[in-house]
């Protein structure tokens, strides 16, 4: 039986412990220094405690972490002070350069790092997730094998550490900075009565802008015109008492596609490049 130490049982953590624990892996969760909620999410799961972190990895083969993203590089520095030989997944949402890092602190002691990023809600009920993994094959494989046939669908990236990390950061850059957005938008339509009109605009909108590549062209060949107007966005959020920074932000990556005003030939890592060099 393989054993898995988890760190921590939050919300996400409990819910993907379970899974692995249902197909007959032993998941170990550490009782010190944990608050109530975390205790009870940890038994609901079916997990196992430890009385401590040593005592957790002496039994351990996978140390999982799955934590609030400050925190991610503290744990990996306990598990390594530890001398833990098996293999590490980082599962956090970091950057791949604090991936790195983390990754090459481990291997000094022994440890084999893995890169791994979760897409999807806690996987529960009829929820599902995704966990991608990236590093070292045999290591990769053995984390895959935690999850095969649960209601978390390894997806392996056959590219180095700090890939998966990098996917992570890509979806998360567009997909909360998005609700953001959305949150300031719907804040200035009420300061001016629209939001009922705002609303009703919203349900006319593509929704897999994300995945429409073959439309970013025209982003940067109009993006002449869509730089003012973000500047004035920000003036109109600023004059509510509202957070501007977004739509500053807007502004200043418009402007870097200014030499490409009206181009619509442009192709897609064209594109990308520019907003690189600019």
């Amino acid at each position: 039986m393989t054993t898995v130490t988890l760190l921590h049982p939050g919300d996400m953590g409990s819910a993907v412990g379970e899974q692995a624990r249902r197909i007959g892996t032993r998941v170990l969760w550490v009782l010190t220094g944990r608050s109530a909620s975390t205790k009870a999410r940890a038994e609901a799961a079916g997990l196992t405690p430890a009385p401590n972190l040593a005592s957790a990895l002496a039994e351990s083969d996978i140390v999982l972490s799955i934590c609030p993203p400050a925190a991610a590089e503290d744990v990996a520095g306990l598990v390594a002070s530890h001398d833990f030989h098996g293999i590490y997944v980082d599962a956090n949402a970091i950057s791949p350069q604090r991936m790195q890092r983390i990754a090459a602190h481990l291997e000094t002691c022994g440890a084999v790092p893995v890169d791994g990023s979760i897409f999807g809600p806690p996987p529960r009920g009829t929820k599902t997730a995704r966990l991608y993994l990236a590093g070292p094959a045999t290591a990769v494989h053995r984390v895959e094998s935690l999850f095969t046939g649960t209601q978390v669908t390894p997806q392996i990236l056959n590219k180095p550490l700090g890939s998966a990390s990098a996917l992570k950061m890509a979806f998360a850059g567009y997909q909360k900075a998005a609700r953001a957005l959305a949150t300031v938008s719907h804040a200035l339509a009420q300061e001016h009565g629209v939001t009922e009109e705002l609303t009703a605009e919203g349900r006319t909108m593509a929704a897999a802008i994300l995945a429409d590549v073959d439309y970013l062209p025209s982003v940067a060949a109009r993006a002449w015109r869509w730089a003012p107007e973000m500047q004035e966005v920000a003036d109109s959020l600023k004059a509510a008492g509202l957070p501007s920074d977004l739509a500053k932000a807007a502004n200043s990556t418009l402007s870097r596609w200014n030499q490409d005003k009206d181009n619509f030939d442009l192709s897609f890592p064209e594109v990308l490049e520019h907003l690189r060099s600019s």
